[in-house]
């Protein structure tokens, strides 16, 4: 799925199991065999190791089969840069090409070099070698800087948003399930949504309202993926931030995928990693009108899923992005999960010369009923602390 989505045409695959991975190749030496005839035969010009390669391993790999070698790694970096639309994406993918390519620039400083062939000789090569590093490491330096200043300016954000009170609402999940086809569907957004793996790289955050009117930050970011690489949680970091700063999670599962199970607990384990294992969360069963059970199915399949995590989603919410089915259930559950500025029933009694806060009440709160009665207007509603504390001077008597 991975090279696919890369653009990749794959010819050939290979599986080997060993109690121990080869020092010098990762794979035995009657597999690196194996994997030459089959780049020869099918005349391939790249081979993908869906394991993490090291520099030794990934050079003698390429010198055994005779054409370039990748790992997983390299793999999901090149879909990164390809997805990468605003500046701190690009930024970020940058940031964790360069940390990957520093230790393996050795290879290629003595390939460069011949000179020489004794302890304490150095060629035009190695000289090379340190070069690339040192304009490496000022460039890591750079980026790193520029970041910062993301993450600065998203702390400020955060700190502008608080004093509203509006809270934020991060969409989580594996990478293709579906989270950009619901962030559309709730927001009325135009962010891309494709079948492809990690077609949504840059943070998108967009304003929807509640059923109880409340206001909230939705926002929509990268695919979680099995063995994400430890260079790109810290190379996204500021962008993960927005996830572990969300006061609510809507964790999004493809009930349609037979590893469902598995990449839900996956999730699970990486949103522990990145400090947002307490944050409460509502799991999202998407993509029903696809699953082989339909609706009923994924419920019960959910339930498994919930008890097997002391700290997951709290509740299961069945839902279709595609055809809107559930949508209006999924906002009622993000409605009653959302902890800040708590919404309660409140008794209104407003002059009808008071037309501003009449409006207000019928634009943030959700009315339950509402009478005239001579110079006032009386409206029983459910509103936010927030509506409630501009409207205390409004509040009748019990």
């Amino acid at each position: 799925m991975l090279a696919r989505s890369a653009g990749a045409v794959v010819v050939d695959q290979s599986i080997q199991r060993r109690e121990r991975p080869n020092a010098a190749t990762l794979i035995g030496a009657g597999k690196v065999e194996d994997l030459r005839l089959s780049v020869q035969r099918h005349e391939a010009d790249l081979v993908i190791f869906d394991n993490e390669l090291t520099p030794t391993q990934q050079r003698n790999l390429e010198r055994a089969v005779e054409t370039r070698v990748i790992d997983r790694t390299q793999l999901i970096l090149d879909i990164f840069a390809r997805r990468a639309r605003t500046r701190e994406g690009q930024l970020q993918v940058e940031l964790a090409q360069l940390t990957y390519l520093l230790p393996r620039l050795t290879g290629r400083g003595i390939e460069m070099s011949r000179l020489g062939g004794g302890i304490g000789t150095r060629g035009p090569g190695e000289t090379q070698l340190e070069t690339d590093r040192r304009k490496i490491q000022r460039r890591i330096k750079v980026i790193e800087r520029d970041l910062e200043r993301v993450r600065a300016g998203r702390s400020i954000q955060r700190r502008q948003r608080q004093g509203v009170p509006l809270a934020t609402i991060a969409l989580v999940g594996y990478t293709n399930a579906g989270k950009s086809t619901l962030f559309n569907r709730l927001t009325g957004a135009g962010v891309l949504a494709d079948a492809k793996m990690f077609a949504t790289l840059d943070p998108t955050v967009r304003l929807i309202t509640l059923p109880s009117r409340r206001r909230a930050l939705l926002s929509d970011t990268v695919g979680f993926i099995r063995n994400l690489p430890t260079t790109l949680v810290r190379a996204f970091r500021a962008t993960l931030e927005e996830v572990v700063e969300a006061e609510l999670l809507l964790h999004v599962v493809d009930s349609s995928s037979a590893h469902a199970a598995e990449e839900t607990a996956h999730v699970l384990r990486v949103l522990a990693e990145i400090g947002a294992g307490r944050t409460p969360q509502v799991l999202v069963l998407n993509k029903i009108d696809q699953a082989p059970g339909g609706k009923l199915e994924a419920q019960r399949e959910a339930k498994r899923w919930l008890g097997a995590g002391s700290h997951g989603p709290a509740q299961a919410v069945a839902i279709s992005a595609r055809t809107g089915e559930g949508m209006d259930e999924l906002l009622l559950a993000m409605d009653a999960a959302l902890g800040l500025d708590p919404v309660a029933p409140v008794m209104l009694r407003i002059p009808l010369a008071e037309a501003g806060a009449i409006s207000l009440v019928h634009e943030r709160a959700r009315v339950n009923a509402e009478r005239y009665t001579g110079e006032y207007c009386e409206i029983q509603a459910d509103a936010a602390e927030s509506v409630r504390r501009k409207l205390r001077n409004y509040v009748a008597d019990e």
